[in-house]
């Protein structure tokens, strides 16, 4: 039996401005750097071989933080693409309250709550699952079925994309699974990566 835990980084300043961030690479703001040392606290007494997180430093840092309150931050971490954010396009930058006005609220709803339709050069979250899932299966899953436990730290749509595919949740029930800020998500895993457990610390 393996572990598998995931957690969203902490509250970035885009965040807390409402800004579509996506990949665009913003620091996380002092909530959020509280955010993931609480996350640590919740970790301790957990061991993982390997971590994971995307080319974004917001995730990074959170992940960076969460490991050494907990004392693993000597495991070998992993960054790639492939975890980062679903990317917004022309979206990035305009505050969410101001993207309303602009292209209106119906509109903006669509290209947020929506799992295949993307905003103007950007990604779906059906786009977003196309990269982390394939990425999850090549390189993540055979650590699991190894008996590897391993942590990810990512963001709230490549992280959908995971518990999706994961809890085998439809694209309607996984459009309204809210993902909170550096909060982990633990799940046991027999050898057939079949969820025995799964829910939040």
């Amino acid at each position: 039996m393996s572990k598998l835990v995931l957690f969203r980084h902490g509250q970035s300043v885009w965040n807390l401005e409402n800004k579509f961030t996506g990949w665009v690479d913003v620091e996380l703001t002092e909530k959020g750097i509280q955010e993931a040392k609480n996350a640590g606290e919740k970790l301790k007494g957990f061991t993982f071989d390997e971590a994971y997180t995307s080319d974004l430093k917001r995730a990074q840092e959170t992940l960076k933080l969460a490991l050494t309150v907990c004392g693993l931050n000597n495991i070998p971490v992993t960054n790639n693409k492939a975890l980062n954010e679903r990317m917004y396009g022309d979206l990035q930058g305009l505050n969410k309250a101001e993207t309303a006005l602009k292209f209106g609220e119906e509109q903006v709803k669509i290209w947020r709550r929506s799992f295949d339709i993307a905003p103007p050069n950007g990604e779906s979250l059906k786009d977003t699952a196309a990269r982390v899932i394939p990425y999850f299966e090549q390189e993540i899953i055979p650590k699991l079925k190894a008996g590897k436990n391993i942590v990810i730290a990512a963001h709230g749509n490549s992280l959908r994309a995971l518990i999706m595919y994961l809890e085998k949740m439809s694209p309607a029930q996984i459009l309204e699974f809210e993902i909170g800020t550096a909060v982990p998500r633990l799940y046991e895993l027999d050898e057939q990566l079949n969820v025995l457990k799964a829910g939040n610390l």
